[in-house]
């Protein structure tokens, strides 16, 4: 049977959702580099980060700080994260604002070249037209997401090579992350 993939992403739709601000160290200045979390490679990060609330509401188990880049997950999706695909990710533990339950913010530090541009809906690429030479050829836009399966290998958790914002997952993290009642996350398979 052919493994199953989804797109982790935040729930918008949780009623009374709080909402992050970008993460800060301890002194309360942002990171200098919040991109660095979408690059779906190893980072280092040599102090604890605080995480200001930037919209009170109810605590989640996965949400996003700033510009929606760095996933902040609880210790319960860590907990499974570390089971199921410690090589694939990196938790670094955060200080979220009110809060006294551990909470980590996890770096998706694996990239697999496999999305399917014939099966997605639509893919635009980076041309000279859009005054951005050194993308040219890139990614600019994709809608219907679909990956190829075949190319995805051991990977249980990864960043899609050329378009970082999307977290993928296999089916058996998602089913597993349900089985714990996560709270903020949406699935979407691709």
């Amino acid at each position: 049977m052919e493994r199953r993939f989804f797109r982790l992403s935040i729930d918008a739709e949780v009623p009374g959702r709080w909402f992050f601000s970008e993460p800060a160290n301890l002194s309360g200045e942002e990171i200098d580099d919040i991109w660095q979390f979408t690059d779906g490679r190893p980072v280092e990060v040599r102090e604890t980060l605080r995480i200001p609330v930037y919209r009170p509401g109810i605590s989640l188990d996965f949400t996003t700080a700033g510009v929606g880049l760095a996933p902040i997950i609880s210790e319960r999706v860590a907990f499974v994260l570390r089971e199921m695909a410690a090589s694939d990710i990196q938790l670094f533990p955060v200080e979220v604002e009110g809060q006294h339950e551990p909470y980590h913010l996890m770096n998706v530090a694996r990239t697999v070249r496999c999305i399917d541009d014939k099966a997605c809906k639509e893919v635009q690429f980076y041309t000279e037209r859009d005054g951005r030479p050194d993308q040219i050829g890139e990614y600019r836009a994709i809608s219907g997401l679909r990956i190829d399966r075949s190319k995805v290998g051991d990977a249980r958790i990864f960043r899609l090579w050329g378009w970082y914002p999307p977290i993928i997952v296999d089916e058996e993290i998602k089913v597993a992350l349900e089985k714990t009642g996560i709270l903020g996350a949406r699935f979407d398979e691709v």
